[in-house]
């Protein structure tokens, strides 16, 4: 359970939690959760990345232009804010301590930071994931609202999930027998292992099963079904790499096929800015 003295609520939480029950006949109820979190300071969407040296001074945004020269993320290990556009109109920033890691996979380009207010937070192409000290509130409201309401869940199928967070809250359940987390970044996933302590027990239990896959390929070879299908993946942005894990034919062919009968399917669905385009 998350420290009561670590308050997430320095910044605005809204926690909106849409649940939506349809009938599947004629051999199952299959109970689909729509979860919308929308955390801003957790899973913020925006498309700017940007580290300020000096708040209005020095900013570099992934290789662009600062003060007339070319920068990458990783010249920049010293400056001391962090910026993002979470909508038009709106950005927020918060004080770093260091940049402690930055990369590129074949997907995507990551980098750790050291934040003042919120300790270690993963981005991961220029959109801050989560955060160490309130990331719980996001994977915490995405796992046990399915895991509570299904009576027995045994086996779960993660949709990426690659910093591990969400396996974690899912093995926590004593009747879970198998997790089957799915994510096609094995860099991402190796990453986190090695730079996420919290989830480093959540990467070692034996429950666990890790799967380097599309995960609309691997569930479409898989014969098996689960209890719980959890989509933990980046937001539907038209023509981004996840954009056909939201849409409805994918639910219908792939994911519904998969569930056992009265089975859940529970995925985050946006961000409150987002939502607005």
């Amino acid at each position: 359970m998350p420290n009561s003295n670590h308050s997430p609520f320095r910044f605005p939480c809204h926690l909106p939690l849409l649940i939506f029950c349809a009938q599947h006949p004629p051999l199952s109820t299959t109970c689909l959760f729509l979860i919308s979190l929308s955390i801003s300071s957790s899973l913020c969407v925006g498309s700017t990345f940007e580290l300020y040296r000096k708040m209005g001074d020095i900013s570099c945004s992934n290789g662009n232009e600062v003060n007339g020269k070319s920068h990458s993320l990783a010249g920049y290990r010293k400056s001391c804010w962090y910026e993002e556009e979470i909508e038009e109109n709106l950005r927020w920033c918060f004080a770093l301590n260091s940049i402690l890691h930055t990369g590129a996979t074949q997907y995507q380009d990551i980098a750790l930071l050291d934040t003042k207010p919120f300790g270690k937070a993963l981005v991961i192409d220029g959109k801050l994931q989560s955060a160490e000290i309130d990331e719980f509130i996001y994977h915490e409201s995405l796992v046990h609202p399915a895991l509570l309401h299904h009576p027995n869940p045994k086996s779960i199928f993660i949709m990426g999930g690659g910093e591990g967070s969400t396996a974690r809250e899912i093995l926590r359940h004593k009747t879970v027998e198998k997790v089957v987390m799915c994510d096609i970044d094995e860099e991402v996933v190796d990453f986190c292992k090695s730079y996420l302590v919290v989830n480093r027990e959540a990467f070692c239990d034996p429950r666990l099963e890790l799967v380097i896959n599309d995960a609309r390929a691997e569930l479409e070879s898989r014969e098996e079904c689960f209890d719980v299908i959890i989509g933990d993946l980046a937001d539907p942005i038209e023509g981004g790499p996840c954009y056909q894990l939201y849409t409805k034919s994918f639910y219908e062919s792939t994911v519904k096929p998969r569930l056992s009968p009265g089975g859940i399917f529970v995925t985050q669905v946006c961000n409150r800015g987002r939502g607005r385009e």
